[in-house]
């Protein structure tokens, strides 16, 4: 919009008005007697002013120029509106008290430490072995394949690390375990065989070891044990 034209408008409203009142006063002028003339042509003039105030007020809210302040408020109402909600929907939600726990996880260091020792002791025995290290949930923190070991040790000693920290309890005790409940081993994840330990914290089990690729699981337990045993305070 060309933003010289308001003013055009106002100006050509204007001049209308002000030829409308005298050209009506004029009229007046000439019908009337003398007697009073000044009176009716104030009247007059008077009435042409406020039919041209109101002829530019029209003029001006037709091109924009009144009005403009009133249309521009609303959205700006409706934006601030939307923009808190926007802002309340996006902000995180606080959980109540109560409602969670805190629990104690091993650390990637202590999980590395552990499983270093356990490889050394291996390799100190001159056995080939892998070891994998889980936290209290079961998920992979560190896993050692060592020089040699088979392939089928790697998911042999995660499986083992998995069960002993889901039962808190060494997997050779696991075993003996089988001939009340032989279901147990047909839980996905699981192995049923000597070679892993807990790792706890007081009572808790906090994470699991677990070693495979040595000829006996007694090995592999006792080599799992002593990376449990590196954490010892």
């Amino acid at each position: 919009m060309n933003p010289s034209t308001p003013f055009r408008s106002h100006k050509a409203s204007r001049n209308a008005s002000h030829k409308a009142a005298h050209e009506a006063s004029r009229q007046v002028s000439r019908e009337a007697p003398r007697k009073g003339s000044r009176k009716i042509s104030r009247k007059v003039s008077a009435v042409g002013a406020v039919a041209a105030a109101g002829a530019v007020a029209t003029a001006l809210v037709g091109a924009g120029v009144l009005g403009g302040a009133s249309a521009t408020a609303a959205p700006s109402s409706t934006h601030s509106a939307a923009a808190s909600t926007a802002s309340a929907a996006s902000s995180p939600a606080n959980v109540g008290k109560g409602l969670t726990r805190t629990t104690t996880h091993l650390t990637l260091d202590a999980a590395t430490k552990a499983a270093q020792a356990a490889l050394k002791a291996a390799e100190k025995a001159g056995q080939r072995v892998s070891v994998t290290v889980v936290d209290r949930n079961g998920s992979t923190l560190v896993a050692l394949r060592g020089d040699g070991a088979g392939p089928q040790a790697y998911e042999s000693a995660t499986r083992k690390a998995f069960t002993a920290v889901s039962w808190n309890a060494p997997t050779s005790e696991l075993v003996k375990r089988l001939d009340q409940a032989p279901t147990l081993k047909d839980i996905p994840g699981t192995l049923f065989l000597a070679g892993g330990a807990p790792v706890r914290d007081g009572d808790a089990p906090i994470a699991g070891i677990g070693v495979a690729g040595a000829p006996s699981g007694t090995l592999d337990e006792q080599f799992a044990q002593a990376g449990a045993h590196a954490l010892d305070g």
